[in-house]
């Protein structure tokens, strides 16, 4: 973190969050009293699938923003001569204990974002609810819930006990409840589907039970299931891995027709004796026919995991020179210290290289493919591995910016200590891991080199905030202590902070209404909303 720019306003902007709570106080009052602010576009809420091919900027109709997962917004109006100006447009409190993590979606002027077992509706001009959906559930796993997914007038919600349910955009009502997988063998979901023409697709988690990870498809109308993508073979198949989770959002090229999709660690997690060779396709990122369900290709970013690191992360879409070649290329930043770059017709890798302190393999092989160091994996007497279990990266969503040709990520040097032994048995974690040390960092990687143009400290212990970049100029993400940051995107430096009481677990979005951008982010149980005075708009 460049700390000149951070820290000399620092006494400045305390005072100034004093401010915006105090306004928030006030702007949630005259929420209430707002009824026409909070009715506009309610008529609506219909989204006409085909404008998922090239959203509008007055919405952010798919989780990542658009199919591209580039998570970078082509608005301006707030740029580096006026972000210092941004104040609070609203707040909203969830009254739930649940941390948002959730990315919302923005369609006819209605913000739709969850908790696990919560969606709320919000007006995005002023933040006053228009309804709350509650469905209470006891089994599956309530880690945090990644937001919802619309086709037509229709709302698209996973549940902890590894339900899709689906829902009237307009009042919330319940239209239908099917079961993705059977959370009695292990299985959750906390994504956000994605639709794809007539499919809604949903993945799941599950790497603490020796099951296969998978992918469903479902009609959007009537709830019925069209096919499914295992992962790994069926539990029982001799001689087979199981794992390769699929809790993240995957992205989608219209022009091939190809879903993306990242799949998770295989099980036994850490013992991986019992597993030997390539754990094809856990810790994997895999092309999928959106019509079938059928595998395309595939390409292991660890074949052969030890240390929990899923290859969920977004696999963002880039259309531009390689070199000199005109590629579509797909390109991740994994969990496992490697940035991979992919001609996504084919999976053939372009490049390869570790974006922080990877110390677990002992090269790269012709395909691209880490090597993994046997010498590395979890023993009796304990390894030290970097990245930790957590990785260099996780679920926070990076950012590609075209004009600078940087992909933007929240990155996590760091450090573990990993145990496994026989006594620990060949089913779920079977071993133990522990966190020595670890910081947040903002690195903006040269896709076509590997290299770090800059890097910008965001606290002990790393963010949990995604990545978001506009035309401006302007990268938008968090730090450890729970401020939101607007960096320079040529040069990282810090342009804007405000503080928000809790650290960001989710990813910036933003729109424009009414010739107003706004910026909207979660931290804890409050979803923010940013603007700027009328006099400090960018013309």
């Amino acid at each position: 973190m460049k700390s000149e720019s951070y820290s000399s306003s620092w006494g400045r902007k305390v005072t100034s969050s004093m401010r915006l709570f105090r306004l928030a106080i006030a702007l949630g009052t005259a929420a209430l009293l707002a009824e026409a602010a909070g009715s506009r576009g309610l008529n609506a809420q219909e989204l006409n699938p085909a404008n998922l091919l090239h959203p509008s900027t007055d919405s952010w109709p798919l989780y990542h923003g658009d199919y591209s997962g580039e998570r970078h917004s082509r608005l301006t109006q707030i740029a580096p001569s006026n972000v210092n100006s941004l104040s609070l447009a609203w707040a909203f409190q969830t009254n739930q204990p649940a941390q948002i993590k959730s990315s919302p979606l923005l369609v006819d002027g209605i913000l739709y974002f969850t908790v696990p077992d919560n969606i709320w509706a919000v007006d995005a001009r002023s933040g006053h609810m228009i309804w709350h959906f509650n469905h209470p559930t006891t089994d599956g796993d309530h880690i945090g819930h990644r937001g919802v997914a619309m086709y037509k007038g229709w709302l698209f919600f996973t549940t902890p006990d590894a339900h899709l349910l689906s829902l009237n955009a307009k009042d919330g009502s319940l239209r239908w409840d099917r079961v993705i997988a059977d959370v009695k063998q292990g299985y959750w979901s906390t994504m956000a589907p994605l639709v794809v023409n007539d499919h809604v697709i949903v993945g799941v988690g599950g790497d603490l039970d020796n099951i296969p990870g998978l992918l469903r498809s479902f009609e959007p109308e009537s709830g019925a299931l069209q096919w499914q993508w295992l992962a790994t073979p069926p539990s029982g198949t001799p001689k087979a891995t199981t794992g390769g989770m699929t809790w993240m959002t995957g992205t989608y090229d219209p022009d091939l027709n190809l879903v993306y999709w990242g799949t998770g660690n295989p099980t036994p997690v850490l013992n991986g004796d019992i597993r030997p060779g390539d754990n094809t396709w856990t810790c994997s990122i895999v092309a999928i026919n959106p019509d079938s369900g059928r595998l395309v290709w595939g390409f292991s970013a660890s074949p052969h995991d030890t240390h929990d690191w899923d290859a969920v992360e977004t696999p963002v879409l880039v259309d531009a020179d390689f070199h000199g070649q005109p590629r579509k290329m797909l390109m991740q930043s994994s969990r496992n210290g490697y940035f991979f770059v992919l001609d996504r017709t084919n999976g053939k890798s372009l490049l390869t290289t570790s974006y922080g302190p990877a110390n677990w393999a002992v090269g790269i092989d012709k395909d691209g493919r880490p090597i993994p160091n046997p010498d590395k994996d979890p023993k009796r007497d304990g390894r030290l591995i970097a990245p930790d279990e957590g990785g260099m990266t996780n679920y926070r969503s990076p950012s590609f910016d075209p004009k600078t040709g940087l992909f933007i990520v929240d990155a996590h040097p760091s450090w573990s200590i990993y145990f496994a032994k026989p006594e620990d048995g060949a089913y779920g974690w079977a071993g133990a891991d522990y966190g020595v040390w670890g910081k947040g960092v903002i690195e903006a990687i040269d896709y076509e080199s590997g290299k770090i143009r800059w890097s910008h400290e965001v606290g002990r212990g790393g963010s949990g905030a995604g990545v978001l970049t506009t035309d401006a100029g302007l990268t938008f993400t968090g730090d450890s202590t729970g401020n939101i940051l607007a960096l320079l995107t040529a040069d990282g430096t810090t342009l804007w902070h405000a503080q928000t009481g809790a650290p960001l677990q989710t990813s910036p979005i933003t729109y424009e209404l009414d010739g107003q951008q706004y910026l909207v982010s979660g931290s804890g149980g409050v979803m923010f909303a940013w603007a700027l005075p009328d006099d400090r708009r960018a013309r």
